[in-house]
């Protein structure tokens, strides 16, 4: 007898997550790992905004929310849209749910019907694609070469579209590759999708702040005002706050479907803990000095990454423009082999080389849908990256050709 739903069968667990585990796992038998596998600042949240939980929690505020979020929550959410991204939006057009994912589980949940299609560019965070499929829905992932910045390009986008087609998903700035979209770029693929009417875009925003050189984030809904009846703008406070563990994400979208967002989660978790809400609205309406300070910490280890990558033979690393991973090129190690004599086939072999031989944990390109890459978070401690640069080398020094005979 099985105890398992038959949609289960074709969703993979979380990649990050199983790495961040094996990581764990070897841990635990003694050997010093340095787990790169899950993408989550190394900041402590800040004080105002866990204090604010803690007053929230003794003044009473431990009872259920609205399913779509306090009032105060999403009016500061509105507040934060009108002044740092130029979108309108009312509280009412605003929901809250557990994290940024819970946000797009939900929006797919209300909306996905069995064969509908989702372009998911590639390289893509590695959640979308299993969603689309646990809730009937058939991910496209046409691919985005590091020639072209990771990203998208109208060309791409046109051929990927059928009559199937109901999301386009955004992720920008982009987890694993970092790559940004400036306006002109989003408005290009804005001109295609007002060729195909059916098509909702959910621009996953969550990495807003953490971008690199100077660049100026734009929202999608600012490049693109026209399709903002059919657009989902996603971001949240785990990222730019520190607060990966507060599980807090928003998102503003046209009214039909933020109620119908509302509907899913007042069935599921019925709304997130007041608490997490207070926090929340604490750190979008308090001192936003920590933002600035993050982000530049943040680039001061992508330079000290990609100037390591860059002295190691085998492995390329363009520049990050934002987030906090570094999408490592591995194709110049496929096919060596490693001091037990095992020949590196994909990307996956290169994981896992990279942590039984060099005790680093990384996430295989294909988990993201584009090989032969391996992801490391870089949103950790200077010495700790230089340290895992460092072992990556060495395990990559000890390496052969495979036509060297032991």
């Amino acid at each position: 007898m099985s105890y398992v739903a038959k949609r289960l069968s074709v969703v993979k667990p979380s990649a990050s997550m199983a790495a961040s585990q094996a990581a764990k796992a070897l841990a635990a038998t003694g050997i010093d790992v340095i787990d790169l596998g899950l993408g989550e600042p190394d900041f402590p949240t800040p004080a105002h905004v866990a204090q604010a939980a803690y007053k929230a929690a003794l003044a009473g505020e431990t009872l259920y929310t609205a399913s779509a979020g306090t009032l105060a929550l999403r009016k500061a959410v509105a507040d934060k849209f009108r002044r740092e991204n130029g979108l309108d939006y009312a509280p009412d057009a605003i929901t809250v749910a557990n994290g940024a994912k819970q946000i797009i589980f939900n929006a797919l949940m209300a909306t996905l019907d069995a064969g509908d299609e989702a372009i998911l560019p590639a390289p893509y965070f590695v959640s979308y694609p299993e969603m689309v499929k646990l809730l009937g829905g058939t991910p496209v992932t046409p691919q985005c070469a590091a020639a072209a910045g990771f990203r998208l390009t109208p060309d791409v986008l046109e051929a990927a579209i059928t009559p199937r087609t109901k999301w386009l998903f955004l992720n920008a700035p982009g987890n694993p590759s970092g790559a940004v979209y400036s306006a002109d770029e989003m408005r290009a693929l804005g001109d295609v999708l007002a060729r195909h009417p059916q098509v909702l875009v959910l621009s996953d925003e969550i990495y807003e702040h953490i971008i690199f050189d100077g660049r100026e984030f734009v929202s999608w809904g600012k490049a693109c005002p026209e399709l903002k009846d059919r657009s989902l703008i996603v971001n949240g406070v785990a990222k730019a706050y520190a607060m990966t563990g507060w599980r807090v994400g928003y998102a503003a979208g046209p009214m039909p479907l933020i109620k119908a967002m509302n509907t899913v989660q007042s069935q599921s978790c019925t709304s997130v803990a007041a608490p997490m809400q207070a926090a929340a609205l604490a750190a979008l309406t308090g001192p936003q000095d920590c933002v600035a300070r993050f982000r530049e910490a943040f680039q001061r280890r992508r330079d000290l990454v990609v100037a390591g990558v860059a002295k190691i033979p085998g492995l390329t690393l363009p520049a990050p423009e934002g987030a906090f991973y570094a999408y490592i090129g591995c194709a110049g190690l496929i096919g060596k082999r490693t001091p037990k004599g095992e020949v590196l086939a994909d990307d996956v072999a290169v994981s896992d080389y990279l942590l039984a031989e060099g005790h680093v944990s990384s996430v295989p390109g294909s988990a993201y849908g584009l090989s032969p890459f391996f992801r490391i978070s870089t949103a950790t401690g200077d010495e700790v990256l230089a340290e895992a640069v460092a072992r990556i080398a060495r395990a990559v020094a000890a390496l052969q050709p495979t036509e060297v005979s032991a």
